[in-house]
């Protein structure tokens, strides 16, 4: 090919490049709660009031409740799941990304549980753990929309599905909203309910036999208090799972709540236990809230944190 014909060539590749990228482009500004269950986290605006933990968290603590209760502040649900981001340096560094940097009087909700600051048995070394692998690991944009640096790097189907599933033809099952809540939409009949939660059993068992408390995720969850206790106030909140979860959870870890205890006095934060109130609300599978319980749910810590704010002064 000589390089009159490579030209050619070369303009012509061009064009094609530009379409492909303009569709793209197109496609990826649809990108919305029914994503995936981790896009909304990587766009703006950073907040001031953030919470953070596991799927649990997740799913238990709504930001438009926090807001109602707090009229001049908005909070932001930064809690992923259990895989990407249980606490350690990786979650930290997110966080450092995420947070407003201008934030002074911050409240910030780091929600515990006996699996998030644990790792496996057979982890040797923090390059083995889960989260080295997640989108908090690799990412540097946490505040623009559309995220497209996320969509490159962590949406790994067809980006016409972006298109095909947004949310204006409907909220899927699992919708996540600009706030960071994840909203599950299941039904709650009492026989699925049961099947769901002896799975979940199930599961939980097995998690237990190859898990164990890593001290290495307790420091990291300190490094996170004291990162944030500069910025504001911080309130560690035990969220419980139905009864079955919990007798897992306490006989894996019969000390948790002493553990935990002892960092938040060590740091001078509040500890706010709910696990022996377990049987006030309702579960999707046993380890989740129910959506219309973690309403009721999150207005008791809003309660709670005004009222330690109101000691205070």
């Amino acid at each position: 090919m000589n390089s009159s014909d490579m030209k050619k060539f070369l303009f012509k590749i061009s064009f094609y490049i530009l379409a492909v990228a303009a569709v793209l482009l197109w496609l990826g500004s649809y990108a919305d709660g029914n994503t995936d269950d981790n896009y909304r986290h990587f766009t703006g605006p950073k907040p001031s009031n953030i919470i953070l933990g596991d799927s649990r968290g997740s799913q238990a603590l709504v930001p438009d409740v926090l807001d109602g209760k707090f009229k001049d502040r908005r909070f932001d649900n930064f809690s992923l799941n259990l895989t990407e981001s249980p606490y350690g340096q990786i979650y930290l560094e997110a966080l450092r990304k995420k947070l407003n940097p201008d934030t002074q009087d911050g409240i910030f909700i780091l929600t515990v549980n006996p699996w998030n600051v644990s790792t496996g048995k057979d982890v040797k070394d923090a390059k083995e753990y889960t989260e080295n692998t997640s989108s908090l690991a690799d990412m540097h944009f946490y505040d623009i929309a559309p995220n497209y640096e996320y969509l490159l790097k962590h949406y790994p189907k067809s980006w016409f599905n972006i298109y095909n599933d947004r949310e204006a033809i409907g909220k899927s099952n699992t919708y996540l909203h600009k706030n960071g809540w994840m909203e599950v939409t299941v039904d709650i009949n009492p026989a699925d309910l049961r099947k769901r939660e002896a799975s979940k059993i199930i599961q939980y068992k097995e998690f237990a036999n190859t898990q164990k408390i890593s001290q290495d995720r307790l420091n990291a969850l300190e490094d996170i208090i004291k990162y944030l206790d500069a910025k504001g106030t911080v309130y560690i909140v035990r969220i419980p799972g139905f009864k079955g979860v919990m007798d897992i959870e306490n006989a894996f870890s019969p000390d948790f709540n002493h553990i935990i205890g002892s960092l938040a006095k060590k740091n001078n934060v509040k500890f706010l236990d709910f696990s022996s109130q377990y049987d006030k609300y309702i579960y999707t599978d046993g380890n989740h809230m129910y959506k219309e319980s973690g309403k009721v749910f999150t207005a008791q810590i809003a309660d709670s944190i005004l009222l330690d704010k109101k000691v205070l002064k």
